[in-house]
C-alpha cells in the first residue's frame, strides 16, 4: 500500500520568522502544497504538516526554533496517541546554517529545508512519507527554485515579488552570505511575467524583494544589461499596476539610474529603506560596509534632490565590537543629520561563523542597552514628527483590508504608513484620497475626500 501523499483533507501550519523574504517564501510554500490537498490550519496542533520558516539574523534565533520544536513535539506525540501523524519541517536560514545539528538535536524534525530548496517540498514530503529517514536539503540553486514554483494564488491588492537573493557584501556582523548564498538575480522575463500575472489577479502594489535588491541586474532582449531603476520603469508600464516599492537596498548599489527613476517614475513610491548601521567611519570599516558616513549622507542628499518628498527608513546596530561612546555619538549625529520616517535598531549580537563574533572588545550588555534606548528615543521622535507633518494633508491610500470596527478599512499611504478610515467594503483594493486627521503611535487616521473637496 502506497504511503505517498494523496489529495484530500490535509492541513499545513506555517510559522514565519524574520524578514519579508521569508513572508514571500512562506506564501510560495503554501502555493506548492495546495495541489497536494493541504489547506491552511489556524493552529499548529490542528495541522498534519508544520513548517517553521526560520530567520538566523537575530540573537538566539536558533534557540527560539528549538523551543518551538519542543512544543510541537508534544503535539506530535498527542497525535500519535490518537493514531494520527504530524510532519515537522524546519525551513529557512536556520535550516541552512544548522541543518546537520537540527537533525541530530531534534529527532522529531522530519525535514530540514534550506531557503533555496523549498521548491522541492512535494518530493521531500513523499520521501518523508516513505520513511526514508530524515530529509536534509540545503543546496543552493536559486534560479531552479523559481523556475519550479507554481503560479501564485493572490487574494489582495498588495504582493511581494522576489527578484534577487543572496549577498556578496560580507558585512562582518551578518550571516546572510552563508545562509542565502551569493547574489543571484532572477531573469527579467520571469519578473515581468510574474508581475503581469499579479496585476491580472488584481494586485495594485508590488514590493520587489532582495537581500540587496538594488544589486539586481538583468539581460534585455536587445542586448546589454539593466539595473533596478530600469526594471522599475518597465514594470510601471504594466496595466493595472499602480504602485512599486523595493527593499532592502545597500548604499553601495544605489546608482544614478535608480535615483533618477525614484525622481521621475510616479508609480515608484516615495519611500526608501537604506540601511547605514552606524555613523562612525571606524565602525563602518570594521563592519566591512564599504562606505563612510559622509558617503551615505551625500547619497541621501542626491536622493532627496531627485525626490524631495522621499521618506527614509534605515537599520542601525549599536554595540558593535570596539564601539566607543564617541563612535555611538557619531551614529546619533548621523541620525540627526538625515532624519528618518521609520527605522529598525538592534543591539549587536554574535552570529556564529561571522567575523564579528570573534572580534575583541565586545561591548557589555548594559552599555548596549543604554545606547539602544537613546537611539530609539531619537528615532521615535523623528517618526512622530514625520507622521504629525501629514496632519491635514490629502494622501492617496491603497485600501487593503477591513478594520476592527464596522465600516472601517485600513490602507497604506505612499510612505508606508497604516491609515485607518471609514469607507464601504466595496472600496477594498482601490486607491482613494484621504485627508489625515489624526496620528497615533502606530497609524494615521483619516477621512475620505469628497468629490470637489479641496486637497491640501
Amino acid at each position: 500500500m502506497s504511503t505517498e501523499p494523496k489529495l484530500g483533507s490535509k492541513s499545513v501550519f506555517i510559522r514565519t520568522y524574520g524578514c519579508q523574504m521569508n513572508v514571500y517564501d512562506s506564501e510560495r510554500m503554501a502555493d506548492l502544497l495546495k495541489p497536494l490537498g493541504y489547506a491552511k490550519a489556524s493552529e499548529p496542533d490542528q495541522a498534519d504538516l508544520v513548517i517553521l520558516n526560520t530567520c538566523h539574523i537575530r540573537e538566539k534565533a536558533a534557540e527560539k526554533v528549538y523551543s518551538e520544536i519542543g512544543r510541537l513535539k508534544r503535539h506530535k506525540a498527542k497525535k500519535a496517541e490518537d493514531g494520527e501523524t504530524m510532519t515537522i519541517a524546519v525551513a529557512g536560514c536556520v535550516a541552512q546554517a544548522e541543518g546537520e545539528e537540527i537533525t541530530t538535536r531534534a529527532p522529531d524534525v522530519d525535514m530540514v529545508i534550506g531557503p533555496q530548496a523549498y521548491h522541492r517540498l512535494p518530493e521531500l514530503l513523499a520521501k518523508a512519507a516513505r520513511r526514508d529517514g530524515k530529509i536534509l536539503e540545503t543546496d543552493f540553486a536559486v534560479e531552479e527554485k523559481f523556475d519550479a514554483l507554481p503560479a501564485r494564488n493572490m487574494s489582495g491588492p498588495t504582493a511581494f515579488l522576489t527578484i534577487q537573493e543572496g549577498c556578496d557584501k560580507f558585512c562582518t556582523f551578518c550571516v546572510v552570505p552563508y545562509t542565502r548564498g551569493a547574489e543571484v538575480s532572477r531573469s527579467l522575463e520571469a519578473i515581468e511575467r510574474e508581475a503581469s500575472d499579479l496585476a491580472e489577479a488584481g494586485v495594485k502594489e508590488i514590493t520587489l524583494l532582495g537581500q540587496n535588491v538594488n544589486a539586481w541586474r538583468g539581460a534585455v532582449p536587445s542586448g546589454g544589461e539593466i539595473g533596478l531603476g530600469a526594471l522599475c520603469r518597465r514594470l510601471a508600464g504594466i496595466e493595472g499596476l499602480e504602485r512599486i516599492r523595493f527593499t532592502t537596498s545597500h548604499p553601495r548599489d544605489m546608482d544614478d539610474a535608480l535615483i533618477a527613476a525614484l525622481g521621475e517614475e510616479p508609480k515608484l513610491m516615495p519611500y526608501l529603506h537604506l540601511p547605514v548601521q552606524a555613523g562612525s567611519d571606524r565602525i563602518l570599516k570594521a563592519m566591512n560596509r564599504g562606505h563612510t558616513a559622509e558617503d551615505y549622507v551625500g547619497l541621501i542628499d542626491r536622493v532627496r534632490a531627485a525626490r524631495p518628498d522621499i521618506a527614509l527608513s534605515g537599520d542601525f546596530i549599536v554595540g558593535f565590537p570596539g564601539e566607543t561612546s564617541e563612535d555611538f555619538e557619531a551614529t546619533l549625529a548621523l541620525v540627526e543629520a538625515v532624519g528618518y520616517a521609520s527605522a529598525f535598531s538592534f543591539k549587536y549580537s554574535r552570529r556564529p561563523g561571522t567575523p564579528g563574533a570573534m572580534m575583541p572588545k565586545q561591548v557589555a550588555e548594559p552599555e548596549k542597552d543604554e545606547r539602544l534606548a537613546r537611539l530609539q528615543a531619537l528615532l521615535d521622535r523623528q517618526r512622530r514628527e514625520f507622521n504629525e507633518n501629514q496632519m491635514g494633508r490629502v494622501l492617496p491610500v491603497l485600501l487593503e483590508k477591513p478594520g476592527r470596527h464596522a465600516d472601517q478599512l485600513i490602507g497604506r499611504s505612499p510612505y508606508l504608513q497604516s491609515v485607518h478610515l471609514t469607507a464601504p467594503k466595496s472600496m477594498l483594493g482601490s486607491i482613494q484620497p484621504a485627508r489625515i486627521s489624526g496620528v497615533t503611535p502606530n497609524a494615521l487616521a483619516g477621512s475620505l475626500v469628497e468629490d470637489g473637496e479641496a486637497a491640501a
